[in-house]
């Protein structure tokens, strides 16, 4: 009896000494920091936020130039059932000492994925680090924007009384190698609409925008009969075409003003919503004349929820209008 006592015991200590991992696959770094003891453990606090039900846990790091914790940390604390659970990680850093552009940023946002890589930014990501800054009691001006720092540019956040956030995401890249993408230009500005790509056994006509990160556009008539989700999307994500891998977004066109979208994530898979790929679908929409392009805002839905994107021509930048919800905050170890 005390020896069945003993390796109960045993068990429960080593579930409970199992912190943070990886959605995907641990790697050997994920594995060996699994193994450190208690005493070796440091505790991090952290805040979750969602944008339409993608999920990012959010580390205050404003005294810090370089994120407190590594990609491989980042990635334990993403996972589902023994982390937080977490599409990516974000930190709220200090701005950059020098801007490039002569003009004063307030924040840097650092983000890692669930897979412990880094993407240039993330539209759901950046709502969700606003709404947190202003949590922590930030208020850098009268019309609640935020200047972002990010490895993307420039990102302007700014808090409307209604509780949603708009977001001026910037101008998109067209040109295939801005993109990037190897795919042969074919259209104005020497960009990808509706290119001919192999992948899956399959052929595609691909549409490919940048938001400062890669997004690979594709139009399909039914998003539950036309694709097979879990193997084309990370099939195209991987392509080749795709120096920098790609974000995946399958669109159904529901009319002039209404889009619908499953996006693969590079990085973190399938996840409910994704900020950049909205702006990138809706300018793929219009450049492939799915859509008109006026000033009207475009209703894009996503598994989690609607984002309102616009395309404006006065400026030729997009902006993003959409949610970000408070989760639970606590305290975990590394």
């Amino acid at each position: 009896m005390n020896s069945k006592i003993l390796v109960v015991c045993w068990a429960s200590l080593a579930l409970s000494s199992a912190s943070a991992f990886s959605v995907r696959p641990l790697s050997s770094t994920a594995n060996t920091s699994l193994r450190r003891t208690t005493l070796e453990a440091r505790k991090v606090a952290f805040s979750k936020y969602h944008g339409l039900g993608n999920d990012f846990i959010l580390i205050d790091d404003r005294d810090k130039s370089e994120p407190s914790l590594t990609p491989e940390e980042s990635a334990m604390l993403c996972h589902r059932n023994f982390g937080i659970g977490g599409d990516g990680v974000i930190f709220a850093l200090q701005p950059p000492s020098e801007s490039g552009d002569g003009a004063d940023f307030d924040f840097t946002m650092r983000i890692y994925n669930s897979d412990g890589s880094e993407p240039e930014m993330c539209g759901n990501g950046i709502r969700c680090m606003a709404q947190f800054l202003k949590d922590l009691g930030e208020s850098k001006s009268d019309d609640g924007a935020y200047q972002i720092h990010t490895l993307a540019g420039r990102i302007v956040p700014v808090m409307n009384e209604d509780g949603t956030i708009t977001v001026d995401m910037g101008e998109p890249f067209l040109e295939a190698a801005k993109v990037p993408t190897t795919l042969e230009a074919n259209a104005e500005h020497d960009s990808v609409v509706e290119q001919t790509l192999e992948a899956n056994g399959k052929t595609w006509k691909c549409t490919a925008v940048g938001m400062g990160n890669p997004h690979a556009i594709f139009f399909v008539n039914d998003l539950e009969k036309d694709i097979d989700f879990e193997k084309d999307g990370p099939a195209l994500e991987a392509h080749e075409s795709f120096p920098a891998k790609t974000n995946v977004e399958f669109v159904q066109v529901k009319g002039d003003d209404h889009l619908i979208m499953k996006v693969w994530e590079r990085g973190a898979g399938p996840t409910l919503a994704c900020g950049t790929g909205a702006c990138a679908l809706t300018v793929a929409a219009m450049r492939a004349g799915k859509i008109p392009r006026g000033d009207q805002p475009v209703r894009v839905t996503l598994p989690g929820g609607d984002l309102w994107i616009e395309w404006r021509e006065s400026d030729n930048k997009i902006y993003m209008t959409g949610p970000a919800t408070f989760a639970f905050a606590g305290e975990t170890k590394v």
